[in-house]
């Protein structure tokens, strides 16, 4: 066989011995009677050849694969919650949600998930602003594939069909005037830098909160992802000159955790001493004690919003028309829907 040419059902039957229609049956699922050898063979004869199935091709008669992407950069805490929800969701509207994680950055990963996107001809694709680059995105819209994006913020506008973005920004303004409120006389927002422009917009909304709300308090921001936590608190109550409280402002709600830990056992109380504040609601915040002052994340609102920006590229008007259920899409500023966050007030800062 030609090394330049696409291996067939063809070839599969061949070399497992079987009907092409045995072949075609094994491929695509179909509830047949088969035997465990049969399937076996033919799984183990496609594999060895490199068969790659054109999904495409397989749904021409009815133009659609009812395929999405979704490329998250993990799966931990609101990632993997966020794209539950998106799964829930597309499954409403008869599709199916094929989810990819970015492997932590990694460009080799990265590469893998482009290439079986693009064998598999998703009819849309959702990205997170972290889980892929520019340039890989590109290669994927080139062909007509509309991409939705939720949390890119700055994204070239010609690349993607709409971005809904949760208002970190507008949320951490929020926390500053809280936090200044409950009478904190020095501030610190503590960062996770590798986490590029969401950091970034966390960053953004701190420092307009103390730019409207505190000009006379005294505010620093610190690497709350890799340095040690003792450290951390030692240069808190340094940089504060020891006067209290000192209002806190975290990433997400694992590195307010962490540091509210580091507080406790350096024998220093919350609130008295330290007022801290965190993002995501995550569900250990309303189980810990004492609970963290956070922001909640609207996963349902943003997943909904999403698909419906894609159903109606897709030109789906007649199940959107009937989606009484889904939210009716607010005002954009450019190609961006923001959602704004809700305070959750607890002790940690009470």
């Amino acid at each position: 066989m030609s090394k330049h040419r696409s291996v067939t059902i063809v070839d599969i039957a061949e070399a497992a011995g079987v009907s092409i229609a045995t072949v075609s049956n094994v491929l695509n699922r179909r509830k047949v009677p088969m035997s465990e050898e049969t399937i076996r063979k033919v799984e183990k004869a496609a594999e060895e050849l490199g068969y790659r199935r054109n999904v495409m091709a397989a749904s021409l008669s009815r133009k659609k694969s009812y395929e999405l992407g979704l490329i998250v950069p993990g799966f931990i805490g609101y990632y993997g919650v966020f794209a539950e929800e998106m799964e829930r969701t597309a499954h409403r509207f008869g599709y199916h949600m094929s989810v990819f994680s970015a492997g932590g950055y990694d460009p080799d990963m990265e590469k893998r998930h482009l290439d079986v996107l693009l064998q598999r001809r998703v009819d849309g694709l959702f990205c997170h602003g972290l889980a892929m680059s520019t340039e890989t995105t590109r290669q994927i819209v080139s062909d007509g594939t509309p991409l939705v994006l939720f949390n890119g913020w700055n994204w070239p506008e010609d690349i993607a069909v709409g971005a809904v973005n949760l208002d970190f920004a507008d949320g951490c303004r929020k926390a500053v005037k809280h936090l200044v409120e409950q009478g904190c006389r020095s501030l610190f927002y503590l960062e996770r830098a590798r986490a590029h422009e969401t950091n970034k917009q966390r960053l953004l909304g701190f420092h307009d909160g103390v730019k409207q709300w505190a000009p006379d308090i005294p505010s620093f921001v610190l690497d709350g992802d890799t340095r040690p936590l003792q450290e951390l608190v030692r240069m808190t109550k340094e940089m504060s000159g020891g006067r209290g409280p000192v209002g806190i402002l975290a990433f997400d709600d694992l590195v307010a955790l962490r540091f509210m830990s580091a507080v406790l056992e350096e024998g220093m109380k919350v609130p008295e001493d330290y007022k801290i504040h965190g993002i995501n609601n995550d569900v250990i915040s309303s189980s810990c004690y004492p609970q963290l002052t956070t922001l909640d994340i609207p996963y349902s609102q943003q997943a909904q919003l999403a698909i419906r920006l894609m159903l109606a590229e897709l030109g789906e008007e007649e199940k959107l028309a009937r989606a009484s259920q889904l939210p009716p899409l607010p005002a954009r500023e450019g190609n961006e829907i923001r959602i704004p966050l809700t305070p959750m007030l607890r002790k940690s800062t009470q």
